[in-house]
């Protein structure tokens, strides 16, 4: 009988043990997210200003993010448009009103759906004209989504710059992504040639011509998936349009 009693104590204590700590776990779950929320949103801004050269790590970001003015695109018809209210991707890319579903053939990326109106980020000079534009992209690696920001110079043609802010790759092999020498490649070069035929692209390690993007040593899977994410959203089911436009005056 002592056993008995001594087996449902313990047994008791470990349930009110489990209680207690998941309790613990909740409300820190709870407390923490908000600054995780911040730290996310701030990560993201710092990119964007990495992006397109324009971070200066002796200010904070919230400092240099008053220079950098949000706008929506309309995908489809390659315009501006007006912010909807209370945009969150997340919630978008599983709304079939708000986004499509891409059909495996025409989808290099490997991302499975396209939002319909997505956010950019403009830098614009004294003037108040565009002297660049961030424009958020998206690929499937070998292990993860890779989200990243493509900068582009105000002839909208040249690339300023490039970045990724989230990704699980292979530390030193598809991790390379991070690598500033890496991302160095990347200013200077031309999105379309004479014809408007998408000219850059990313190939296998060593194997870069003129105009295109050295791949990352033993990361030929992450390489390729690069490669994707540039070919379908600066192709015509991405920013082809709006940036033929933009070259127009017309966005």
């Amino acid at each position: 009988m002592a056993n008995k009693e001594s087996t449902a104590r313990t047994f008791i204590v470990a349930i009110l043990l489990c209680l207690v700590c998941g309790i613990f776990v909740a409300a820190a779950a709870v407390v923490l997210k908000p600054l995780q929320e911040t730290n996310a949103q701030e990560n993201l801004q710092r990119n964007v200003l990495l992006a397109a050269d324009a971070y200066d790590d002796s200010k904070s970001v919230a400092e240099q993010w008053g220079s950098v003015e949000e706008r929506f695109v309309d995908i489809n018809a390659g315009t501006f448009t007006e912010a909807p209210v209370g945009y969150d991707l997340n919630k978008v890319l599983k709304d079939d009103a708000q986004s499509v579903v891409i059909e495996r053939s025409e989808d290099p990326a490997g991302i499975g759906r396209r939002e319909n109106l997505t956010r950019v980020y403009i830098f614009s000079d004294e003037n108040g004209d565009i002297s660049r534009i961030v424009l958020p992209v998206r690929g499937k690696g070998l292990w993860s989504t890779m989200w990243g920001f493509l900068a582009l110079e105000n002839d909208f043609n040249t690339v300023a710059g490039f970045t990724f802010y989230e990704h699980g790759e292979t530390p030193g092999l598809g991790g390379e992504v991070d690598n500033p020498r890496w991302k160095a490649q990347w200013p200077g070069k031309t999105l379309y040639n004479s014809n408007n035929e998408l000219q850059l692209s990313v190939t296998k390690a060593g194997q870069a011509g003129e105009g295109q993007i050295d791949g990352l040593s033993g990361a030929t899977l992450t390489t390729n998936g690069i490669d994707g994410t540039i070919e379908y959203w600066l192709g015509e089911n991405g920013y082809f349009a709006f940036l033929q436009n933009l070259k127009a005056g017309d966005a």
